[in-house]
């Protein structure tokens, strides 16, 4: 099982990046997804989800409005378009694959905001 987060990096305030998750090793398309943060010094926290077949999501309140979450269950791949980048939007982003009692982690990428 493999998943892989890629994106990440330095952007300025108002700015975008767009991370991607590249999952192997099970069946994506039966899984839901979600993307965590975890800042320097605080808890993970889940910013966005998303269902098996990409029709329902949900948004952390801090992220709502500004991010998208999507997949594409023939690439084996989802997305975390995130526009008006703010500072506190800084953290390492984790990718993660839910279904029942399976759960699979990425290694994260860091996403830095500032000027």
């Amino acid at each position: 099982v493999q998943v892989a987060e890629s994106g990440g990096g330095l952007a300025q305030p108002g700015g975008s990046l767009r991370l991607s998750c590249a999952a192997s090793g099970f069946t994506f398309s039966s899984y839901a997804m979600r993307w965590f943060r975890q800042a320097a010094g605080k808890e993970r926290e889940l910013v966005a989800a998303i269902d098996s077949a990409g029709s329902m999501t949900n948004y952390a309140d801090s992220v709502k409005g500004r991010f998208t979450i999507s997949r594409d269950n023939a690439k084996n791949t989802v997305y975390l378009q995130m526009n008006s980048l703010k500072p506190e939007d800084t953290a390492v982003y984790y990718c993660n694959a839910i279904r029942l009692a399976w759960t699979y982690w990425g290694q994260g990428t860091q996403v830095t905001v500032s000027s």
